[in-house]
């Protein structure tokens, strides 16, 4: 008998049926192709499928009536190789690179058409930052990290992100179209983002990309500081050690991290302790 019981033999067949799907998971598969795949009657291929949509791993298409591994299935899959979340994921390279360069450290994460600060780590100087503490955002192309994640954005994106933000960014007095653009590439070019002087006077900030498995950017590591540290000297080093731990952090973002795609909602449901930030001084330069 051929049940899908959880006895000797069904465990293996439902992880043949499963790399079965895997194989066909673009166009989705009937159950003829995928018994023949796994060597099963298709009466046995049905009940096992039928056994994986009750636990919400496989999918039928009501219309096509093809069967695909679910969202569920991969989000699983993706939590058990990477439960962290960005947050979690970021923060010992936060504390790490406040450690070594004695500067205070955000980390950004775009939230549609801003980038929203997910932490910090506060270094000895008090300065000034566009998105503040933890919780603030601000408009994708103001300040160095939200500016590194527009950059790295595929192109069409990015294009789009210009278009809605190009009135917001106007704001700040000294920006228009060609200003933005130019600083775009400019970023590209260098791989990363960085002003001495900029809007905050006295302020200085250098930011650099975090890009997932696609090379998209979603998230920014960014140093903010007074200007007369973040010297011509200095600037190397500093972008240095924030590429290492941004290059370390890409391949081990979860894609199904809900931080990327309700960055607030998740701050939400931390301790307000966690969202404190000593203030040493004027606190929104990163």
């Amino acid at each position: 008998m051929e049940a899908a019981s959880a006895g000797t033999g069904g465990v293996p067949r439902v992880f043949a049926l499963i790399r079965a799907l895997v194989a066909v998971q673009a166009e989705g598969g009937r159950v003829t192709q995928l018994a023949r795949a796994i060597g099963l009657t298709q009466g046995t291929t049905h009940r096992l499928l039928q056994s994986l949509v009750a636990e919400g791993m496989v999918e039928q298409d009501e219309r096509s009536k093809l069967y695909r591994l679910s969202m569920d299935f991969f989000a699983l899959a993706a939590k058990a190789g990477n439960p962290g979340d960005l947050r979690s994921l970021c923060r010992p390279a936060l504390l790490r690179l406040c450690a070594s360069l004695g500067d205070s450290i955000f980390l950004l994460v775009r939230s549609g058409f801003d980038a929203v600060c997910l932490d910090r780590s506060e270094g000895p100087f008090p300065i000034r930052s566009f998105t503040g503490d933890i919780g603030g955002r601000v408009a994708l192309g103001v300040g160095q990290g939200a500016l590194a994640i527009l950059a790295f954005l595929p192109e069409a994106e990015r294009e789009e992100v210009i278009r809605f933000n190009l009135s917001r960014v106007r704001e700040y007095g000294v920006f228009d179209e060609v200003y933005l653009r130019t600083e775009i590439e400019r970023v590209r070019q260098l791989g990363y983002a960085g002003r001495n002087t900029g809007l905050l006077e006295g302020m200085a900030g250098v930011a650099v990309p975090i890009l997932d498995r696609e090379g998209r950017a979603v998230a920014a590591l960014s140093v903010g500081t007074i200007s007369a540290r973040l010297n011509d000297d200095r600037l190397p080093t500093v972008v240095e050690l924030l590429k290492r731990e941004a290059v370390a952090i890409g391949p081990k973002i979860n894609p199904f991290d809900a931080t990327l795609r309700r960055p607030a909602q998740s701050l939400a449901g931390q301790p307000s302790e966690q969202l404190l930030v000593p203030s040493g001084g004027a606190n929104p330069a990163a």
